[in-house]
């Protein structure tokens, strides 16, 4: 939790993952640095690599104390794991030996890239918007949409071959924090040697779950509950075993309240009912866990009466119980237990796949003996660089990768997105799942040359190299949620109702249908008979790129003679797109007829290798200086679009500088544009700016030019 940020990690072409820059440039030493402190270490503590090591456990209390030799840690509200790295062998295991290498990728990857042989203790969690851990978002976490993922570390067991668990735990972290790497997923977990009662009033301000204090001069017992650690909880939460759940009568719900209990002498004791924390998919997602579990048998050691009033509940509603095995455990938030030993207000938080059933006890309390500074320090140490790692963070994957079919809600709409596996560009090895990926990422910046516009759907639903066909008319063929514009073209093709990107919803909808690249109109719904832009489409036929490179350079002078600002970017295929700004001011006749005029100057200087007939036989080898791209429906790849050409190339913004021969389409991909952003920002956003005044352009160019 020192000053780091959460960039994590970034992948190649490949699909591997590579790691950050700032890990990488120190990852050599670590191997280094630990052979170094471990000649501290007894030669009689040397053991072989281990494995299912049961995690050292806590002992909960009911209040804060101060004493010399303790240290406290913020308790982490996530997922308890142990991760194995021995050379190229990784493994991210619960504390009942369940892999959390598909569940939570991204760490399982950030392990990976650790140049180290060790086996450390940590825990799994997801970081909210306030820079805390949130377990319900843990829960509910699929991909790295759903959040910023973190491992963070607390205690080294084992380190190229010498087992460190009989050493002090001071000297254990000592250790640690040498050999953590200093940026990324994996965190090291700090402590604090302050006053126990202040650090924990802190933490209860902040919102913390809670604290942990060890003994610094404790060992590492596996498997143990000992008094050398201890939990100190700021509000009262524990894990409960479902025993069944209940439907209220008129409901339309799939349950009402979950029936829960713990064990004691083996045998399961109600301890109260949930009937609050749910969203409707996560009712979903538990009832279908349950079905399969529905027995006539109730488990607890007594039937609990669900419909019994209360002073809590004087009226509780009539329900019916469905009993199940007692196999799935849950995680509740209640204000306090009963005399009976029964929740008062439970709030369910998520289910916990890292637990047995039968290892769920009531975690009572053990009394113990009987300052903003504190927190502060909290803040300073854990909520600041978390925040400004998730405020400077890009976005990361969508849907992630290891299910061939997942559906998530996308502004309020649910998506089924499937055959996530399939290889659209089977060469590179680049799957639909890449494709949405890419969309998801870049969403915030192509959106807003899509926003409005109706779209002509080129749809590729098996790749690049199999066969593709346009859909512009999509009247009685998408959801209603969809938005739709019909438009009566005077030419041949008539009446057709056009699809409109109106947000990333949308968006994704059409790549899911195989769209690889996005061909949006040049005006929007709201005057689609004005375009935003002119385009000018440099488009060769058997011309070298430098020749593209020179027209491009030519038109640019030609604007810039009549003080016309312009914005270049790559087709993605072979040419070279230029768009000037008109700010929807004029019609697409006077769009066209400003195109036709900027490249008949061009031909003039260029003519021997340039040409402005529309029919390839015609041309003869030379590049077309296209300005009939400015036509109503007419449609041109959007900036930022991926295109269905070998090698995954996108439709890149340039800055005029980069136009120049050493310009290759090549060098702008699906891999790579996220990365470009980041660092470019948008770099087409003036076409979107204040138009020209159409009127004093032309006289410029008869001033001119002549």
């Amino acid at each position: 939790i020192s000053n780091r940020d959460a960039t994590g990690n970034k992948k190649k072409k490949s699909g591997k993952v590579a790691p950050a820059p700032e890990q990488t440039a120190e990852a050599a030493g670590y191997a280094t640095l630990a052979k170094a402190i471990l000649k501290k270490v007894e030669e009689k503590r040397k053991a072989p690599f281990p494995s299912n090591i049961k995690p050292m456990l806590t002992t909960l209390v009911d209040k804060p104390f101060d004493a010399e030799g303790w240290s406290y840690e913020v308790k982490w509200d996530g997922y308890r794991a142990i991760a194995y790295r021995n050379g190229k062998k990784t493994e991210l295991l619960s504390r009942n030996n369940i892999s959390f290498r598909d569940q939570f990728y991204p760490v399982y990857e950030a392990l990976q890239n650790w140049n180290m042989q060790a086996v450390v203790d940590g825990e799994i969690v997801a970081a909210n918007d306030k820079g805390f851990t949130s377990f319900q978002q843990l829960q509910n976490w699929r991909s790295e949409a759903d959040g910023e993922l973190f491992y963070y570390v607390f205690d080294i067991l084992w380190l190229y071959g010498y087992d460190l668990t009989g050493l002090p735990l001071a000297t254990r972290r000592d250790i640690l924090k040498r050999v953590v790497p200093p940026d990324g997923l994996v965190r090291y977990s700090e402590s604090f040697e302050t006053s126990a009662t202040e650090f924990f009033e802190a933490a209860k301000k902040l919102g913390i779950e809670g604290m942990i204090a060890k003994r610094n001069d404790s060992e590492y017992i596996p498997g143990a509950r000992t008094k050398d650690w201890l939990k100190i909880k700021s509000g009262q939460r524990h894990e409960a075993v479902i025993g069944g759940y209940t439907r209220n009568e008129d409901s339309t719900k799939l349950f009402s309240a979950l029936l829960l209990g713990v064990y004691k002498n083996k045998k399961l004791h109600f301890i109260g009912q949930a009937g609050t924390g749910y969203t409707d998919a996560l009712r979903k997602e538990i009832l279908d866990k349950l079905k399969p579990l529905e027995t006539p048998k109730c488990p607890f050691a007594e039937i609990p009466v669900v419909n019994k009033p209360s002073r809590f509940r004087p009226r509780p509603p009539k329900a019916a119980v469905v009993w199940v095995k007692p196999k799935l455990v849950g995680e509740v938030q209640y204000q306090e237990l009963t005399d009976e030993g029964v929740m008062r207000h439970p709030s369910f938080q998520g289910l916990r796949i890292d637990k047995k059933a039968q290892d769920v006890m009531m975690d009572v309390p053990v009394p113990v003996p009987a300052k903003k500074k504190v927190r502060n320090m909290i803040e300073e140490k854990i909520v600041q660089p978390v925040k400004a790692g998730k405020k400077g963070a890009d976005r990361k994957t969508l849907l992630n990768p290891h299910h061939e079919s997942q559906e998530r809600s996308i502004g309020g709409h649910s998506l089924k997105f499937t055959n996530l596996s399939k290889l659209y560009w089977p060469e590179e090895k680049i799957s639909k799942r890449d494709l949405l990926n890419y969309y998801y990422k870049i969403a915030p910046y192509i959106l807003p040359y899509l926003k409005d516009r109706p779209q002509s759907l080129n749809r590729h639903p098996n790749g690049i190299y199999a066969e593709s066909f346009y859909q512009k008319n999509v009247a009685g063929t998408i959801p209603p949620w969809l938005t739709t514009h019909d438009y009566k073209n005077t030419s041949k093709e008539g009446n057709k109702r056009f699809l409109v990107c109106t947000d990333e919803a949308s968006l994704l909808y059409m790549a899911n249908l195989g769209c690889i690249e996005m061909n949006p109109w040049h005006s929007r719904i709201q005057a689609p008979d004005h375009p935003d832009w002119c385009v000018i489409d440099l488009d060769p036929d058997t011309n070298p790129f430098t020749q593209v490179v020179e027209a491009a350079n030519v038109v640019r002078s030609i604007l810039d003679a009549v003080n016309v600002a312009s914005w270049p970017k790559t087709s993605g295929s072979t040419g070279i797109h230029i768009y000037i700004p008109l700010g929807a001011a004029y019609d697409y006749d006077q769009s066209r007829m400003l195109a036709e005029l900027i490249v008949t100057i061009a031909h003039r200087e260029i003519g021997s290798f340039t040409s402005l007939e529309r029919t390839p036989a015609k041309r003869k080898g030379k590049l077309y200086l296209d300005f009939l791209q400015n036509r109503a429906i007419q449609t041109i790849a959007a900036p930022y679009s991926v295109r269905p050409k070998p090698g995954a190339t996108v439709s890149a913004p340039l800055h005029w500088e980069e136009v120049t021969n050493k310009l290759s389409i090549k060098d702008f991909t699906l891999h790579n544009m996220p990365a470009r952003i980041r660092e470019q920002g948008d770099l087409f956003k003036g076409v979107l700016g204040k138009g020209i005044d159409l009127e004093k352009v032309i006289k410029k160019i008869s001033s001119v030019f002549g």
